[in-house]
């Protein structure tokens, strides 16, 4: 039985805890089942499957009536997910992602695209990274060149979720109009526009729809870009700046159900003819993981709570709980695996599946070391 008391805690409202009361019982319901064997169509299954139960109305604002994201529930949607289905985590995280900045920034002839990612029958992407700039986006070097009334696409993006199964991309490229992070404008790409191709499917420890993309000339009207040229670096950042923070929640996820398989383990299992519980060596570990999941908890939901509230920015909250909560997270599962012993590297264990899991959420949307820089950059600022 899962933990809610944190529901309790004035960071919710009423609809929160409806929310997470309603996702517990369609998770229950209808994830045990989702055939895993082909990640591709895993995926596209589990996003179909959440745009009909409705989950993913909360991952982009409504085209027809434009508003704002509800931070606190993309965090409890992805922290339940999370605990339940690593695949439907990725697949709700992405609709968010790939369309943040539609919701965000888009103009409303580019925001019909989101009637279709919120009813799960278009898949969306967010292609930032490149070889040579993954957390250093200001280095990037894919171009986008004036072309008539229009652009034109030339270079490559990696490491791209959803990469190869995505109906459309969320892309950036140096249009030039000043040097690093000045000169960056975004595009929306759909995904058989002429000229983009997958150049290479990207197998991971824990499987996930990731590929290398290839830009060869693609042309877009000027209608294709995102905001203003020259706003790239802007939009990126404050997608992030929203979306970080369910990074966060979804690594507490993964925490929460290493201790709760933990609970079970240690009250079942016996030692010398006592459960394992009775030790105090496990009592300690026990209280060290309850101790890490109650704090990237107050600190990922202090994050949502002030974006909802208004907040211009929450780089700073939101690196926070990303570095606690993903690096404890961390720390908590490899507690569980060492708890169940041979079990809990068993293949297909619940533990070695988040042993696999929980690693890359510590390097992707910003690797832990440049969280710590963006929290002593805003530490520091704040004192001047």
């Amino acid at each position: 039985m899962p933990d809610t008391s944190f529901l309790s805690w004035p960071f919710f409202e009423d609809h929160h805890r409806a929310l997470a009361s309603d996702l517990e019982a369609w998770c229950e319901a209808s994830l045990s089942n989702v055939d895993h064997t082909d990640t591709d169509k895993a995926c596209i299954s589990l996003v179909a499957m959440l745009g009909e139960a409705g989950w993913l109305e909360h991952s982009a604002v409504d085209p027809t009536a434009p508003g704002k994201l509800d931070v606190r529930s993309l965090c409890l949607i992805r922290e339940t997910l999370a605990r339940h289905d690593g695949l439907a985590d990725f697949a709700f995280a992405m609709q968010g992602l790939g369309t943040g900045a539609l919701s965000l920034f888009g103009s409303d002839a580019q925001r019909t695209w989101l009637s279709k990612t919120r009813t799960g029958s278009a898949l969306s992407a967010f292609a930032l990274s490149e070889q040579k700039s993954g957390s250093d986006v200001a280095s990037m070097e894919m171009t986008a060149e004036r072309d008539g009334n229009g652009y034109r696409l030339n270079g490559e993006k990696t490491w791209i979720s959803n990469g190869g199964i995505a109906d459309l991309y969320t892309v950036f490229a140096r249009t030039g109009e000043a040097p690093g992070a000045k000169g960056l404008s975004a595009f929306l790409v759909p995904s058989d526009t002429p000229g983009l191709s997958v150049a290479e499917r990207l197998d991971v420890m824990a499987p996930h729809p990731l590929a290398r993309l290839s830009f060869e000339d693609v042309r877009l009207d000027a209608d294709a870009m995102i905001g203003a040229p020259g706003d790239g670096f802007r939009i990126a950042m404050s997608v992030l700046d929203v979306f970080r923070s369910t990074v966060a929640a979804a690594a507490l996820g993964f925490a929460r159900r290493a201790l709760e398989a933990s609970l079970s383990r240690v009250k079942a299992r016996e030692l010398f003819g006592a459960p394992l519980a009775d030790l105090q060596m496990v009592q300690g570990h026990i209280a060290d993981m309850a101790l890490d999941v109650d704090a990237a908890a107050l600190l990922v939901y202090r994050a949502a709570w002030a974006k909802d509230m208004g907040a211009e920015r929450v780089s700073r909250e939101a690196a926070m709980a990303k570095l606690f909560s993903t690096d404890q997270a961390q720390v908590v599962i490899d507690k569980a695996v060492q708890l169940h012993g041979g079990e809990g590297v068993r293949t297909g264990s619940v533990t070695e599946k988040l042993y696999r899991e929980i690693r890359a959420l510590r390097i992707y949307e910003g690797a832990s070391d440049v969280q710590k820089i963006v929290i002593a950059r805003a530490v520091m600022a704040a004192q001047n």
